[in-house]
């Protein structure tokens, strides 16, 4: 095997399994190979079981500190050999983002376990596309890790969706990821969180970075000491209470009222202008066009952000220590922009780590 294909594998991290018992208690069963107990006590509270509110949640996927968790729970039949289990969690951790490849094979791992009733088989099929990037069962399916590209997972959303609610009020969010703010969505349901929060990183497709994107957070206080940590964000939240903590946000998505806020001291560096018209008027003109699918739309908008970038080109120079490019404050502002655009190209140097110290 080519080594390209056996080194994708090595993204995974390790695999768990979480039961809840007929008597209702949720307990961590076992995991390959060892994990921390922050780690552990994070992902039993991701996955379903432990909700008082008994709402199943086929599938969830997260970060925590730039490890991805994904989780498949299923409810087990009567008919299965886990005679004293009513649902169980399988959960990956690894370092990439791709929901699609690991709820795949986090599905073959249930088949097994429920066929089963034992670890073993799971953690062979583990190792084995873990060294080989395969694994092969006539009952349970077939698993190849080079089938899943991590860019068909960038594209897998719809911004066309995202538009389609909030029209031009789109461009608070392009605004906000371009400058690198912390832009924070609740909704109830975790499925539309995690559909809406995947998307937005194509927004600023250029950059083409989903270590930016926390899915799915809690407000305790380790998930929020390591969500302070980054400098700009998009975190998915379930619970209401987060719409009052406008410590956590520059930018507020109420998902179920379709409704986002910029936050009082963000509101300088988000004012909006004839450029941010513009860019709105596009990403509206191109969603709203039936011809064009959403991997088109998201080329749009990333012409145009890169248009946004030549603008900054003549007020750049190469620092004093000739390691990269500055802004030249002074050319930018004889350059004499409306407010709202010069405001907008200096915080977007800001934001790329093009100021002078």
């Amino acid at each position: 095997m080519a080594a390209a294909e056996a080194a994708d594998p090595q993204l995974m991290l390790g695999v768990g399994l979480i039961e809840k018992d007929t008597n209702g208690e949720v307990l961590w069963v076992w995991c390959y190979p060892s994990t921390t107990a922050t780690l552990r006590n994070l992902l039993l509270r991701k996955c379903c079981l432990t909700d008082e509110n008994k709402l199943l949640h086929p599938f969830v996927f997260g970060q925590y500190r730039r490890t991805w968790f994904y989780i498949t729970t299923v409810e087990v039949p009567d008919s299965s050999v886990l005679i004293k289990v009513t649902h169980f969690s399988i959960v990956l951790t690894a370092k990439d983002f791709n929901p699609e490849k690991y709820a795949a094979f986090t599905r073959i791992l249930c088949r097994m376990y429920l066929k089963h009733g034992s670890p073993v088989k799971m953690m062979e099929s583990y190792i084995a596309v873990l060294t080989k990037g395969i694994c092969q069962s006539e009952e349970n399916g077939s698993f190849l890790s080079k089938d899943f590209d991590a860019r068909k997972a960038y594209l897998a959303g719809s911004i066309k969706d995202i538009v389609s609610q909030f029209g031009m009020e789109t461009v608070i969010l392009h605004t906000a990821l371009m400058l690198k703010k912390r832009i924070v969505v609740y909704h109830p349901k975790i499925e539309a969180v995690q559909e809406f929060t995947r998307t937005l990183p194509a927004l600023v497709w250029h950059r083409q970075d989903w270590t930016i994107l926390h899915s799915y957070v809690h407000l305790s206080a380790e998930e929020l000491e390591a969500l302070r940590m980054c400098p700009g964000y998009i975190a998915g939240f379930v619970d209401l209470e987060v719409s009052n903590r406008s410590d956590l946000y520059d930018v507020f998505v109420n998902l179920a009222d379709r409704e986002i806020t910029v936050a009082p001291l963000a509101k300088e560096a988000m004012t909006m202008g004839k450029l941010h018209k513009e860019i709105g008027q596009l990403i509206v003109q191109s969603a709203e066009d039936p011809e064009k699918s959403d991997s088109q739309v998201i080329q749009d908008i990333s012409l145009k952000t890169r248009e946004i970038f030549t603008h900054l080109e003549p007020f750049s120079e190469v620092s004093s220590d000739g390691e990269k490019l500055v802004l030249n404050f002074e050319a930018l502002k004889q350059r004499r922009f409306p407010p709202a655009t010069e405001n907008f190209l200096y915080h977007l140097a800001a934001a790329e780590q093009m100021l002078k110290i």
